[in-house]
């Protein structure tokens, strides 16, 4: 598994050039119209990791697999969208299913381009989506209030749980916050995620930029980033036109383009770093002969559930896990090597598995 970022926004901020970019497809159409992308466009990326192309280089491996990351581009929202305004209610379903959403801001200035409100202010935008979210999360509340309350005033516990994180969140959102500011207890947060709120979802902003600012970001970015920080949440800086030009370029023209550009990586890595960071996870590998391959857990899995990743039957039947730190595999040469010097590991089921461990599970059929 990887995760599943929605991309949402204003309509002409860059979100398709950025979701055709960073997917390097042309499914959704690039234009300098308000809802250009009809259907939500979903595209999936691997997740480019320098730790597996070392690893299989030492196993020789014949195949690299990386974890994918999925993409789901959904249309501009305009103010008054959880009313129906633009294109509405149809497309916040979609977002519904992702595990993170990615504010995509305008902090650029093109007189070609036309903002929607006529103004460039990126924190007045996010403010802008995140109200029709907050608004469609109402909504939904509200609606789903009454019938609760009757199946609870009969006796109903699972009505009566719903009620209380329902009666947490309420207020918050009458009061334009976020469902995601209320508190919530480890017992109540199974019932909480079942409400699917959109507000619910951690936010990554994502300042896209001129070329020139593709590097240390602008002005405009400066203050999402401080946003971003006060709320705890995720801040990139990406230039869509650049990353829609990579995407036409083999490796070492990349590398050319890059190097012109004063960059050292595309943006999106930082955009995958930074979704990692927000979501808490980590990653360990599969290696052998016949693939490399990486495979993403969240922080804290234990061997059985990191295991099950890759196959519920790992799970039911496992037994162990034989584990190599990635540091080891690569200055040891190998398994062979890390054998030899003591470096394998044979963990049991209440391993939490680290970044970057090098597993082998061994289970009953």
């Amino acid at each position: 598994m990887g995760f599943k970022c929605g991309i949402v926004g204003l309509p002409n901020v860059g979100k398709s050039t950025l979701f055709n970019a960073l997917t390097q497809t042309a499914a959704a159409e690039a234009a300098n119209y308000p809802f250009c992308t009809i259907e939500p466009n979903v595209g999936e990326v691997g997740v480019p990791d320098d730790r597996l192309d070392k690893l299989a280089a030492i196993a020789k491996s014949q195949a690299i697999i990386p974890t994918r990351l999925t993409f789901v581009d959904i249309a501009g929202l305009v103010r008054g969208a959880s009313k129906g305004e633009g294109l509405g209610n149809q497309f916040l379903s979609h977002i519904r299913e992702v595990d993170a959403i990615a504010y995509v801001l305008r902090c650029f200035e093109d007189g070609d381009i036309t903002h929607v409100e006529g103004r460039i202010d990126p924190v007045a935008d996010a403010d802008t989506v995140e109200t029709e979210l907050m608004l469609a999360d109402l909504e939904s509340l509200e609606r789903r209030r009454t019938p609760l309350e009757k199946k609870a005033k009969t006796g109903d516990k699972e009505a009566k749980s719903m009620m209380a994180i329902i009666d947490k969140v309420l207020p918050l959102l009458r009061d334009g916050q976020p469902a995601r500011r209320a508190e919530i207890t480890d017992d109540e947060r199974k019932t909480f995620e079942m409400l699917q709120l959109l507000t619910a979802k951690p936010v990554l902003y994502v300042c896209n930029v001129d070329e020139a600012s593709a590097s240390d970001g602008n002005a405009f970015s400066k203050t999402v980033a401080e946003r971003a920080e006060a709320e705890g949440a995720q801040s990139v800086v990406i230039s869509a036109k650049i990353e829609s030009e990579l995407s036409g370029l083999d490796d070492e023209e990349r590398g050319a383009f890059l190097e012109e550009m004063g960059l050292e990586e595309p943006g999106l890595n930082r955009l995958i770093r930074a979704g990692y960071t927000l979501l808490d996870l980590a990653t360990y590998f599969t290696v052998g002969p016949k693939e490399a391959r990486a495979w993403t857990i969240e922080k804290g899995t234990k061997a059985p559930q990191a295991a099950g990743v890759i196959h519920t039957d790992f799970e039911k039947g496992f037994i162990r896990a034989e584990t190599i730190a990635f540091s080891d595999y690569v200055e040891l040469g190998g398994e062979n090597g890390a054998k030899e010097a003591g470096k394998m590991r044979l963990e049991g089921k209440e391993y939490v598995v680290k970044d970057g461990d090098v597993m082998h599970f061994r289970f009953a059929n």
